[in-house]
């Protein structure tokens, strides 16, 4: 998602939770659909990514108990964290890890995998660090090292590199992509799967075009578990500060580029954020990016919607229950691809 500053509501907002509506959520549900991963994206701790290391309650928070339990109950497993790299990790890359913020994140991924589901850990610093593009890829792989550490032995956290590199030198962003996995899994954290993204905001619809698949597909990993993690929004400039369509089929459109990618070399891949507005138009173009997604599960293993959180508020694209506009208003429609 393409926000230069995720701006926060008044710090009452922190209180506001979600209540379960499906009763016990201990157990998940029978999948619906042939993906292995279904989920939201649930923000919160990267808001005001102006203010560092910022405030709990009043600069950032942290996704609800109640609102994973309500969507693990309507049957999706898998929940990506954004978090900003200054607050974990402050000063500089190879620093320690600041205990408090590190306290929080350990709560909320705890929670999801005792769930039974997939928390994604996601730096959602679009290549950069306190705002300047990140180029030491020692420093980089450093930073997962002590962080991947923490979550070691946890099988059902998933580490994302890094949220939409962008603007950036395209072998830059798979060299970037490849020490991260090296400092993952030199941090003993070998049973996890990683996300990678591309450049140019990770889009699916121009990952070949723009050149951001350069260097991407010679990734390795000794543990064999990578995933290219995409993005896609169906606004006419794909930047998901819309709530108006394309058309109804642009979804399937804009994924049909990185689908013969995945297949060509061989890869898996995710639709790491996409959504559309709660309207028939984008409904339908959703409908129609899933469907041909599930038609071509052997390349796409899934997807996540952005998004959800609780100071989300009237956004939008808001997943959060119970009012969220996309959850009463997109969700039902889109329930078999869970």
């Amino acid at each position: 998602m393409r926000f230069v500053d995720l701006l926060v509501g008044a710090a009452a907002f922190a209180s506001v939770i979600a209540a379960p509506t499906d009763g016990s959520t201990s157990a998940m549900k029978k999948r619906k659909s042939k993906f292995q991963f279904t989920g939201v994206n649930e923000s919160g701790a990267e808001f005001g990514n102006t203010a560092l290391p910022g405030q709990l309650g009043k600069d950032y928070t942290w996704p609800v108990h109640s609102t994973i339990d309500t969507l693990v109950g309507k049957g999706m497993n898998i929940f990506r964290v954004p978090i900003m790299m200054e607050r974990i990790i402050p000063s500089k890359l190879t620093g320690s890890i600041n205990s408090t913020y590190a306290a929080g994140l350990d709560d909320i991924l705890n929670y999801i995998t005792s769930k039974g589901a997939y928390a994604i850990l996601d730096p959602h610093n679009f290549g950069r660090y306190y705002s300047n593009v990140i180029t030491d890829t020692a420093g980089f792989k450093a930073w997962w090292t002590t962080v991947a550490k923490r979550y070691a032995g946890n099988s059902k956290v998933i580490f994302d590199t890094n949220n939409e590199y962008h603007d950036m030198d395209n072998n830059l962003v798979a060299q970037l992509n490849q020490a991260a996995i090296d400092g993952i899994r030199a941090a003993g954290a070998t049973s996890q799967y990683i996300f990678v993204e591309g450049n140019s905001w990770s889009g699916a619809w121009h990952w070949v075009s723009s050149g951001t698949a350069t260097g991407m597909a010679s990734l390795t990993d000794p543990s064999n578990k990578i995933i290219y993690e995409m993005h896609q929004y169906l606004d006419s400039d794909g930047s998901g500060t819309s709530t108006s369509c394309v058309s109804t089929t642009i979804g399937k459109e804009r994924v049909t580029e990185a689908t013969a990618w995945l297949k060509a070399n061989k890869k898996k891949g995710i639709i790491g954020e996409t959504a559309g507005g709660a309207n028939s138009q984008c409904i339908s173009a959703v409908d129609g990016m899933l469907s041909y997604m599930e038609a071509n599960s052997d390349v796409w293993t899934g997807w996540l919607w952005w998004g959800g959180g609780p100071w989300w508020g009237d956004y939008i694209y808001s997943m959060e229950p119970p009012s969220g506009v996309a959850y009463t208003g997109v969700l039902p429609s889109i329930t078999k691809y869970i």
